[in-house]
């Protein structure tokens, strides 16, 4: 397959222009392989909210709201697909943490303890620590407690008796290092602060459509096959007959509304939300339900379990509403990482609302 043959640079690119067949192969294979990796140590699939499109949505959200930012900054040294395993991590350690209480807070010994000490990402590590002593102020003696202690494991005792300080010393230079040089790195470039915003800022919403300007022409819409623009006129009497919603929408009718994939933050940044909010009234902020001639129906906070209550709700709106038109766009299939078949079966109830409008095959 073409997207196979991608080097990192172009898998980046890929993802910064919202290109959902990178996105789902990359993206989401990569957080694939950390999932696995992770299910081993954590047993995350006996655990409730701890299933992979739920952990790897939260990370996926976060990246797009930094405009994948987080996934440039790393040493030469590491690969693309280690550099997103490890923010991957911190999001199931976050995780963890929430689902039980006893798990107290992630520490940063607990980042280390979950590495094995022979694997390519305790590797990896190493190399990414030693990257960071390489560019930061750091006498000798400093640089020898971080190796002795941080990378090769040895206990601060065995430090100060080889460098003639006592115990006490060594600690706390130790802990000064790590507080001041290591953990701050790591934060900067890893940690995830889920807790965004409900509503952003008027300012912050202006440099958002200034930064998305660019990919106004070339920014794809999460869906496959697109054809050509159909006129109104044609498109209501298609969605009557046909019942199919066209693969590009460019306008609506007055009594139209157009239907999109969202997440719960209402950040609107790329695809079909992304066309919601320029031309059809959506509202950042705003994850679910009716918002200018626009309709959210979250698809990024787990499996498909948790898209089901909004997709009842939604066909429940449009019923009460007969003389509004829904035309549902392939929502949950482009980065959100769904399939048709994931979806489709969630609208069958939709079959019997007349004024619902699907994509074909739905």
């Amino acid at each position: 397959m073409y997207y196979q043959l991608l080097s990192d640079d172009e898998i980046q690119s890929g993802f910064r222009r919202g290109d959902p067949a990178i996105i789902r192969e990359y993206f989401y294979g990569y957080c694939r392989v950390g999932y696995n990796i992770f299910d081993q140590r954590y047993q995350l699939r006996e655990k409730e909210n701890l299933d992979f499109m739920s952990l790897a949505h939260q990370y996926a959200i976060y990246l797009m709201e930094h405009d994948w930012k987080p996934l440039e900054d790393h040493s030469p040294n590491v690969s693309l697909k280690t550099w997103l395993i490890n923010g991957f991590r911190f999001v199931v350690l976050d995780a963890l943490k929430w689902y039980r209480k006893e798990y107290g807070t992630i520490t940063f010994r607990d980042y280390l303890m979950s590495f094995d000490m022979t694997s390519d990402l305790r590797l990896q590590f190493n190399s990414m620590v030693e990257d960071v002593c390489d560019h930061v102020p750091m006498n000798r003696h400093d640089r020898l407690i971080i190796d002795m202690m941080l990378l090769q494991g040895y206990k601060g005792t065995e430090v100060a008796a080889q460098m003639g300080m006592t115990p006490s010393a060594v600690s706390q230079r130790y802990k000064r290092l790590k507080e001041q040089v290591i953990v701050p790195y790591f934060k900067d470039n890893f940690d995830m602060d889920l807790d965004m915003p409900q509503v952003m800022d008027q300012w912050e919403m202006e440099e958002r459509e200034v930064d998305l300007t660019q990919y106004t022409h070339t920014m794809p819409s999460f869906m496959e096959d697109l054809s050509a623009p159909m006129s109104p006129f044609f498109r209501k009497k298609a969605a009557h007959h046909k019942r199919t919603t066209p693969a590009l929408i460019t306008d609506l009718q007055p009594d139209e509304i157009f239907v999109f994939g969202s997440n719960l933050k209402g950040l609107h940044g790329g695809g079909a939300a992304y066309t919601a909010y320029r031309k059809f009234g959506a509202v950042m902020g705003q994850g679910a339900g009716l918002q200018g001639q626009s309709y959210g129906i979250p698809t990024m906070q787990g499996g498909t379990e948790t898209i089901r209550p909004y997709v009842d709700e939604f066909i429940l709106f449009a019923s009460d509403h007969p003389t509004l038109t829904f035309l549902v766009t392939r929502i949950g299939c482009g980065i959100a990482g769904f399939d048709d078949e994931d979806i489709a079966p969630l609208f069958r109830r939709a079959h019997d609302v007349p004024n619902i409008v699907l994509p074909q095959g739905w």
